[in-house]
């Protein structure tokens, strides 16, 4: 069955690559399905570029905007909570402006559905403005207000302050599509609804090999410095690193066995599906690209990211791999004899993903 006529806004939190590629991934989705993408509404910061995967294959107009976000240190290595607060709460007036913007976009498309990627200032903006328009929240870190996730012991402070950023994320939401690495129950009276994790098409295409480097994907281009101490110590080791580093165009060679590579969504995935073990940052979306596949995972969560700390365990707890505070693949090149998965588990989960999310969207 396809719905014809279904008009759609996306807004997405554009740090990272998981929400934009999720993005591109549900685009396809509602698009065979009959649905019409009007726009792509992105939040960004003069931080990051946004990748060109992004803008070649989203087929809608892309708007960027300003949007809360986190300041780095000078190494771009671990966030600032303090100095994150007081630089949003300057530019405050900017994100009052800019939600005048996506009241405007939405008076102007007439969309009949807004399905935002966490992004907080479209939180901000049905929190204020309460449109009649329909909210989907889409996002793993929706997993973090369910009543059964287990978070690291202690924190408090940390907790709670990621709980009520996502609540924020989702306000007056009438659905939140919590993506996980494992099923968990529905909560009814939160509109909360666990599904499997939005994979794109080609991560089901391509087949599992196993080479003889390690593939790593960098949040913050800082750590690059730590891969080339590493590297230094072990030249015989290949390594292909992937980073968001501004002045990196396509591939930059270290040397013969390490090689930086600028964002590139297609070339990841291949080398991902070839790869020996996957070092990350804790980002979801690619420790379950990696869980996919049968690749053993290395997260180290960025610095003070509370929540890339939290996705660390979780992955630990699936199987996924191990997790540790520094890039020292010296850990994971001993945990490699130890790592035993059965990838069927978790394809058979993400393999359900488009029936279940067309059945919530048309609900």
């Amino acid at each position: 069955m396809t719905i014809k006529g279904k008009r759609v806004i996306f807004t997405v939190q554009g740090e990272g690559r998981g929400h934009l590629t999720q993005a591109i991934t549900l685009q396809n989705i509602l698009v065979e399905a009959g649905y019409e993408l009007c726009a792509v509404l992105v939040g960004t910061s003069s931080a990051r570029k946004l990748p060109d995967f992004f803008y070649e294959q989203i087929k809608a107009p892309i708007i960027n905007f300003s949007s809360p976000n986190f300041v780095m240190d000078a190494k771009a290595k671990s966030i600032r909570i303090l100095p994150s607060i007081t630089f949003n709460l300057r530019l405050m007036p900017l994100y009052f402006r800019n939600m005048r913007m996506i009241d405007a976009k939405l008076k102007e498309l007439k969309p009949d559905l807004v399905i935002n990627f966490y992004d907080p200032l479209i939180g901000m903006f049905y929190m204020l403005k309460n449109p009649k328009i329909p909210l989907v929240c889409i996002a793993h870190q929706y997993t973090f207000i369910h009543p059964d996730f287990q978070f690291p012991e202690g924190f408090y402070w940390e907790k709670t302050a990621l709980k009520i950023f996502t609540h924020l994320t989702a306000s007056r939401a009438k659905k939140k599509l919590a993506l996980s690495m494992y099923p968990m129950r529905e909560i009814k009276e939160s509109n909360l609804v666990v599904m499997p994790p939005l994979l794109r098409k080609s991560v089901y295409d391509i087949p599992a090999t196993k080479g003889d480097y390690i593939l790593i994907y960098l949040l913050n281009a800082g750590y690059m410095d730590d891969i080339i101490a590493w590297h230094n110590q072990h030249p015989e080791t290949a390594l292909h690193c992937f980073t968001d580093k501004k002045d990196i165009e396509g591939e930059w060679k270290y040397d013969d066995k390490l090689s930086f590579h600028q964002i590139n969504d297609q070339k990841f995935i291949e080398l991902m599906a070839g790869c020996r073990a996957f070092a990350t940052t804790a980002g979801f979306e690619s420790i379950c690209e990696a869980m996919y596949f049968g690749k053993p995972v290395f997260m180290v969560p960025v610095e003070s990211h509370f929540e890339q700390f939290s996705n660390a365990r979780d992955g630990a707890r699936a199987g996924a791999g191990i997790y540790d505070s520094t890039f020292n693949l010296d850990k994971l090149l001993a945990y490699l004899p130890e790592y035993k998965t059965n990838p069927a588990i978790f394809r058979t989960w993400a393999s359900d993903t488009k029936k279940r999310l067309l059945k919530e969207l048309r609900e």
